[in-house]
C-alpha cells in the first residue's frame, strides 16, 4: 500500500513510498484509515526536529475501521469505528509505566514516528489502545480525539483549571482551539489571542464562543496556556501571566528558544506541561466529546488525499487553515474510491 513516509534521517525526505502490509498479529487490530489528521510533530518530523525511524510512514491522530483482529482479540470489534491511542508499545516495566504514565517511557515507539503510523489506507495498532466513537460524530472530527487527549493530560492530570480562572490561550491552531475548550468546560474564562495574520482561526475561535485578540494586547491571567510553539508566544505568556499564575507550555518549538525566566520568580508563577498523552487523559478526552462538551467538527478546515500531503504541509506551515485531514479513500480527485472505483 502506499504511505506518507519519512524516508530516512534529514531535513525533507518525506514522500509517497510502497509501504509493507501485514495482518495484525496477537492482541492487535487493524484499522481501515478514515481520517488520519495531520499534526504540528508531522510538520516537525519532516524538519528533522523531532525523533523518528525512519522508513516509517507517518501520521499518529487516526479515526479508522476495524476490519480484521489478531487471533486473540474477539471478533466483535471487527466493524467497530475506533479512535486509537498513539503508543505502539512500551516496555510494561519501567518506572513510569509501572506508575501509569507510559508517555514517559524511555522504549515507548509511537505510530507515526516509531511505527507505521495513520497516513496510508491501514493501520495496526494495540487493541487495548482503542476507544469506540460516538455515531454522530464524524470520521474526520473524530481524528482530532488524540490532540484533545494531549491537552487532557496538559491541563487535567493535574487539574489545572477551575472554575472562575481567566484563561489565555495562546495560538489558534487546533490544539490552542481544544485547549480553550478544555477550559471552558471547568468553568473558565477564556481568550484566545493571536498574530495578526491568523484571521482566519481567530473567527474560527470567535465562532466557537470565545473572546479573541492579538498578542499586543496588554493581558492578566492566572492561567497562560502557550500553543503556538513559537518563541514569540512563550514570551508574551510570561509577561501576561498574573502574579501567582500557572503557565502550561502545550506547544512544540522544534528548538531551544530564549524566554524571560526572570518572570518566573518575579512572579512566583507555576510551570507545567504534558507530553503526549496517557490512558487517564485519553478516558476524560473521550468523556468530554461523548458529553458534547467539545466541539470537533468545526476545528477540520479541509480533507485531502494522501497525495496532497506536501502542498499542505506547506500550507500548515505557512498558518492556512485549522486541522487538516487525510482521508486516504479519496483519490487524486478528491472523491471516494471503493473497490477500486471512484464514487461521488
Amino acid at each position: 500500500m502506499i504511505g506518507v513516509t519519512k524516508l530516512r534521517v534529514g531535513v525533507g525526505n518525506v514522500g509517497l513510498s510502497e509501504r509493507p502490509e501485514r495482518e495484525p498479529g496477537p492482541g492487535e487490530v487493524r484499522l481501515e484509515v478514515l481520517g488520519a489528521g495531520i499534526c504540528g510533530t508531522d510538520l516537525h518530523i519532516e524538519a528533522d526536529e523531532f525523533s523518528s525511524a525512519p522508513p516509517v510512514t507517518m501520521g499518529h491522530e487516526v479515526c479508522g475501521r476495524i476490519d480484521l483482529v489478531g487471533a486473540d482479540v474477539s471478533p466483535s470489534w471487527v466493524g467497530a469505528r475506533v479512535v486509537s491511542e498513539t503508543y505502539y508499545s512500551t516496555c510494561h516495566v519501567c518506572a513510569w509505566c509501572r506508575d501509569g504514565r507510559p508517555n514517559l517511557c524511555p522504549e515507548r515507539r509511537s505510530i507515526g514516528s516509531f511505527a507505521d503510523g495513520a497516513f496510508a489506507p491501514f493501520v495496526i495498532v494495540p487493541v487495548q489502545n482503542v476507544h469506540p466513537v460516538p455515531d454522530w460524530l464524524g470520521d474526520h472530527a473524530a481524528s482530532l480525539a488524540e490532540p484533545l487527549a494531549c491537552v487532557c493530560h496538559c491541563l487535567c492530570d493535574p487539574p489545572l483549571v477551575a472554575a472562575g480562572d481567566r484563561v489565555l490561550v495562546i495560538g489558534p491552531g487546533p490544539v490552542g482551539l481544544l485547549a480553550a475548550q478544555v477550559a471552558r468546560a471547568h468553568g473558565a474564562e477564556v481568550t484566545v489571542v493571536g498574530l495578526a495574520s491568523d484571521v482566519a482561526r481567530l473567527e474560527a475561535a470567535r465562532e466557537l464562543g470565545f473572546v479573541t485578540g492579538t498578542q499586543a494586547e496588554p493581558q492578566s491571567a492566572s492561567v497562560v496556556i502557550e500553543c503556538s510553539g513559537a518563541a514569540g508566544g512563550a514570551r508574551t505568556a510570561f509577561e501576561a501571566a498574573a502574579r501567582g499564575a500557572r503557565y502550561v507550555q502545550i506547544g512544540v518549538f522544534g528548538r531551544d528558544v530564549e524566554v524571560p525566566l526572570d518572570r518566573l520568580f518575579e512572579k512566583e508563577l507555576v510551570i507545567t506541561s504534558g507530553f503526549a498523552s496517557t490512558p487517564r487523559s485519553w478516558r476524560r478526552a473521550m468523556r468530554l466529546i461523548e458529553e458534547k462538551a467539545i466541539d470537533l467538527e468545526p476545528l477540520v478546515s479541509e480533507v485531502v488525499p494522501l497525495g496532497a500531503w506536501e502542498r499542505v504541509f506547506a500550507d500548515l506551515r505557512a498558518g492556512k487553515g485549522i486541522k487538516v485531514v487525510m482521508d486516504p479513500r479519496l483519490g487524486a480527485a478528491g472523491v471516494y474510491s471503493t473497490n477500486g472505483r471512484e464514487t461521488a
